[in-house]
């Protein structure tokens, strides 16, 4: 009998360990005024649900939180990550009655009808390359405000967060395993703000473009960055001798090694954004195009799927987002100008790949298991 359990658990383990993977979502941004044109007028709210529904597409991220956006949403089961401006961060970290009315609008009239999951309390608040003000200080009172808020109208269920930029919080990508938080943020908003997060059981929030980081280094092949398996493709790091095969793991290794350095391994990461543009941008952009940008997709896809989890962290990251749904024309920001939506502006699909669904036992390997499990468990 107890031969019987062991081999019963480890039958049972099996489908359990090809079930705990990362869900992958996608990012709609609502179109600026500036992108708006007659000919790809604005899809209503309604529009962007089915389609993101049709897509299989689990959780989607709404940067802009268009209370009429996420009403679309209510009874799809689709998981929705909120976002809030970083201009509303000083109103929010001086007044929680501020905080209780941004609930009042965006969450309360909603939820749990339409799933709210996640809330990021401002975007690359440490960006200042971007950054017209500097929001940081009001970043961790903020998102204190918004969480005692939340408790104080009996919701417990939905996490606070914020979102990082990998370039202006992260020394290094390489070797990952010497990857530190930029100081002085790192000591004196992160480092508190992981506190925060592991006391609230809440996630590390980060955006990962390996098409950025491929752009500002020539050494790295073009194939590590699209997760190609090619001969001699990958970077050792001779600290860890751990073997690289794609730079979003070695990006996202860099995150996690971060956080160990202040005592915070275990707080689960958050790929908030990351793509590969299939045009657009400036001059001389050649690998914004759409056979990379599909290749980079499928790849990441394959590779959340396949449950390996990264080098250093057997979980890996928990879920990702993949930036964007559709495309927007004109704009007068640099990442609008690149396309990188899954779908042109008229909401057609681009690229051929597959989001949901997981790993299932099948041809030889699958026949080969079931076959030897049958015969183990035939003979108690």
């Amino acid at each position: 009998m107890p031969s019987f359990l062991f081999f019963s658990l480890l039958f049972l383990s099996f489908f359990h360990s090809t079930s705990a993977l990362p869900s992958i979502g996608v990012t709609y941004s609502s179109p600026s005024p500036a992108a708006t044109t007659t000919n790809h007028p604005p899809p209503s709210p309604d529009k962007i649900s089915t389609t993101i529904s049709t897509l299989k597409i689990t959780s989607v991220r709404l940067p802009n939180a268009d209370p009429s956006l996420i009403k679309a949403f209510a009874f799809t089961n689709t998981s929705i990550f909120l976002s809030i401006a970083n201009p509303l961060l000083p109103a929010l970290a001086s007044n929680r009655s501020l905080a209780l009315r941004w609930l009042y609008r965006h969450v309360l009239p909603f939820y749990p009808r339409s799933k709210i999951t996640l809330i990021s309390v401002g975007n690359a608040v440490l960006d200042y390359s971007t950054a017209q003000e500097d929001f940081s200080p009001f970043l961790l009172p903020a998102m204190r405000n918004l969480y005692l808020a939340l408790q104080e109208l009996g919701i417990n269920k939905i996490p606070i967060s914020t979102t990082f930029s990998f370039f202006s919080t992260i020394t290094t990508a390489f070797p990952p395993s010497s990857a530190e938080f930029q100081q002085p943020a790192g000591d004196l908003i992160i480092k508190p703000l992981l506190q925060f997060l592991e006391q609230t059981n809440s996630s590390f929030l980060i955006n990962i473009y390996p098409y950025n980081l491929f752009r500002l280094n020539s050494e790295i092949p073009i194939g590590f960055a699209l997760f190609q398996d090619y001969p001699f493709n990958f970077r050792d790091d001779l600290v860890t001798g751990v073997r690289y095969f794609n730079l979003f793991d070695m990006m996202a290794d860099a995150v996690l090694t971060a956080m160990a350095v202040m005592g915070h391994e275990n707080i689960p990461l958050v790929v908030a954004e990351t793509g590969w543009p299939s045009g657009g941008g400036e001059a001389g952009e050649v690998e914004a195009n759409g056979v990379y940008a599909e290749m980079y997709l499928k790849g990441l896809v394959r590779h959340l799927k396949s449950g390996v989890g990264t080098p250093l962290k057997k979980d890996g990251v928990a879920q990702v987002y993949v930036y964007e749904l559709m495309d927007h024309e004109g704009g007068d920001h640099r990442e609008r100008a690149r396309q990188w939506g899954i779908l042109s502006e008229n909401m057609t699909r681009k690229y051929n790949v597959e989001f949901s669904g997981a790993p299932k036992i099948s041809g030889s390997f699958g026949i080969y298991f079931l076959g030897v499990m049958w015969l183990l468990l035939g003979c108690f």
